[in-house]
């Protein structure tokens, strides 16, 4: 008897390929995140996810706006937390590296640029600049300066932050404490 698979909705396929996508591009790198290895990691047909998706391109560019959209929600909440209670700026920059090192933003972003997929970039740049809109100004705090020397060294780090510990001979939380320490300083989020 042949084996059936059960009939998903296409927001259950988008969602299981997107699912299956993040978890190769963490495991594997972005350049693993391809159609023929999502479809054969939740066992459906290149077909399939072609028409769910239209190209790998799409494919990744679907998953990052999953991804951020994720971040993004978390990030917000920790930064109204921490303007509410005047805590410590700290669980903010742990968010942010942990999804540019750990979730594999640093790499996918990498790869976007290095691959000339910029419009893939679109829904990350959109929702980091959505949420500075949406959490404004707070005592006069330069958010969109602070956000963009929170990005940029979450970003490196993710892309080259072992390695260059490592050479440096620092800690591999360094890089976290130092720009929390000088976000905390400003203490304007």
């Amino acid at each position: 008897m042949p084996h059936t698979r059960p009939r998903l909705s296409t927001e259950e396929m988008r969602l299981l390929a997107l699912e299956a996508a993040r978890t190769i591009l963490i495991d594997e790198g972005p350049q693993s995140v391809t159609l023929m290895a999502v479809a054969k990691r939740i066992s459906r047909t290149h077909a399939n996810v072609l028409h769910h998706f239209g190209s790998a391109g799409e494919l990744r560019r679907a998953m990052a706006e999953m991804m951020v959209k994720r971040v993004i929600a978390e990030i917000g909440e920790a930064v109204v937390r921490q303007r509410q209670t005047e805590g410590d700026i700290r669980e903010v920059v742990d968010i942010t590296f942990d999804a540019f090192e750990k979730q594999g933003m640093a790499a996918l972003m990498s790869w976007m640029i290095l691959s000339r997929e910029h419009e893939g970039l679109t829904p990350i740049l959109d929702a980091v600049h959505n949420l500075v809109e949406e959490l404004g100004e707070h005592r006069g705090a330069p958010l969109r300066q602070i956000t963009q020397m929170l990005v940029l060294t979450a970003l490196g780090e993710g892309m080259i932050g072992g390695p260059i510990a490592k050479a440096l001979e620092v800690s591999r939380d360094t890089a976290r404490a130092t720009i929390a320490h000088q976000l905390q300083s400003m203490r304007g989020w």
